[in-house]
């Protein structure tokens, strides 16, 4: 598509766009009474409009059935996890009984490291990237340490080139390969935060595979962004969180994944709990743990409702809007036309204010784009909000923006990239 730098074509856009009315589905944050132009959905999601209904839902089947409440209503709660099952499958590309909603996302990475990473005296590294989210560095340092291993010795980070801001698939695979004897477990975003980069999860998955080694991820940015196949991928397991681009609040219930081929496997460890136990057999109290069929097996703690209920309005959205596919479609006009108007920008300027880091290529990235900012960057960041444009802010130079093909316009990134050119000129005199 040739775009124009123009408010008038944005609104032609939005006008052709076949989700545009799903806008109408969430509520904005105000200030001074003003919406704001919100881009920061790869942090936390909008609430939607329908969400209120759903917890409502539970708090009045609380209130009228209190225990019975298990058992009694529309959604029993001792079921109400596959309410979910086979929506969470379409946004990840699996199979229902592959899929779970369970507590939060680095608790369930630490659960799925107990049966996933199972370290030897010869094959007890892990590979992941430099630049992973904390979270994930200190979970996977506690599970090397649990295990008895020094993290400087048992994790491989890859980090990219000198002068680059983002991994090359091809040093991914080469560290993969390289360790292949003394390698248990390979570990990446699907998504770096950071960056906005969306690694070749088949093909990483198939050199670990080919390793040896088990492969999992994380996909707290790319679960809703973009499209997965993570059985058809032969991924042996992922978690979620639920709140970013998938809208379910903050702190929002996490997904797990696990791969079907992994349920027969008999001598898998994990922590258990009483919630993972045989559905059929759990309230006879027995001795003995005996895992439900599936991903549900991996349960721990009895079902979390109200959460679990912020997570069903927002996946009945994208029920709504055809899941992944139709969403995908738009995110990639979107996320084309903010790249485009960017450059527009510096064009303008006539300097390089905004250097985007984040791939150029399509299928190396999602919704965001991570923009360094060259001058007064931080001071740039606080103007935006204070002209209504909400996206955030990482040390020490990069703005994140994500226009979110739910409830983002394209007027609204037509509007953020004027806002930022009019900021820029207002602030900045480049030392030439």
């Amino acid at each position: 598509m040739i775009f124009e730098n123009n408010l008038a074509f944005a609104q032609s856009l939005d006008r052709q766009d076949p989700l545009h009315h799903l806008r109408a589905d969430f509520l904005f944050p105000k200030q001074h009474g003003t919406p704001f132009i919100y881009m920061c959905g790869n942090s936390l999601g909008l609430q939607p409009r329908a969400a209120r209904s759903y917890v409502d839902q539970q708090l009045n089947n609380w209130e009228n059935l209190a225990v019975e409440g298990w058992f009694e209503g529309e959604t029993p709660w001792m079921y109400y996890h596959k309410e979910l099952k086979g929506l969470m499958a379409h946004i990840v590309g699996a199979g229902p009984r592959e899929v779970c909603p369970m507590n939060t996302l680095t608790v369930n990475l630490h659960l799925l490291m107990v049966s996933f990473y199972r370290p030897t005296a010869t094959r007890f590294k892990i590979i992941m990237e430099a630049g992973a989210f904390p979270s994930d560095q200190y979970a996977v340092e506690s599970q090397v340490r649990f295990h008895g291993y020094d993290p400087k010795d048992a994790i491989i980070e890859v980090a990219p080139r000198v002068g680059e801001a983002t991994l090359q698939t091809a040093d991914i695979l080469a560290a993969i390969a390289d360790n292949s004897e003394q390698l248990a477990l390979v570990l990446f975003g699907g998504i770096n935060y950071f960056t906005g980069q969306w690694f070749d999860m088949p093909a990483i998955t198939k050199a670990g595979h080919h390793a040896g080694a088990v492969v999992g991820f994380d996909l707290a940015h790319a679960a809703g962004n973009v499209p997965l196949k993570l059985h058809d991928w032969d991924i042996d397991f992922a978690c979620w969180c639920s709140y970013k681009y998938q809208n379910a609040g903050p702190g929002g219930i996490s997904g797990i994944f696990v791969h079907e081929k992994h349920f027969s496997d008999k001598s898998s460890d994990r922590f258990a709990g009483w919630w993972g136990y045989q559905e059929q057999q759990r309230f006879k109290m027995e001795k003995g743990f005996i895992a439900e069929a599936g991903a549900d097996g991996w349960q721990v703690s009895c079902t979390q409702v109200i959460p679990m209920a912020l997570y069903h309005a927002s996946l009945k959205t994208f029920e709504k809007a055809g899941f992944i596919g139709p969403l995908r479609e738009k995110s990639l006009r979107l996320t084309a036309y903010l790249y485009y108007l960017i450059s527009e920008v510096n064009k303008t300027l006539g300097f390089e204010q905004y250097k985007i880091i984040t791939p150029s290529a399509e299928n190396e990235r999602g919704a965001q784009l991570s923009i360094i900012a060259k001058y007064k960057g931080k001071e740039v960041f606080q103007a935006l909000v204070a002209n209504n444009i909400l996206g955030d802010w990482r040390e020490p130079d990069v703005i994140r923006l994500s226009p979110v093909p739910l409830y983002n316009s394209f007027e609204d990134v037509f509007l953020t990239a004027e806002r930022m050119l009019t900021i820029s000129k207002e602030l900045i005199t480049p030392k030439q």
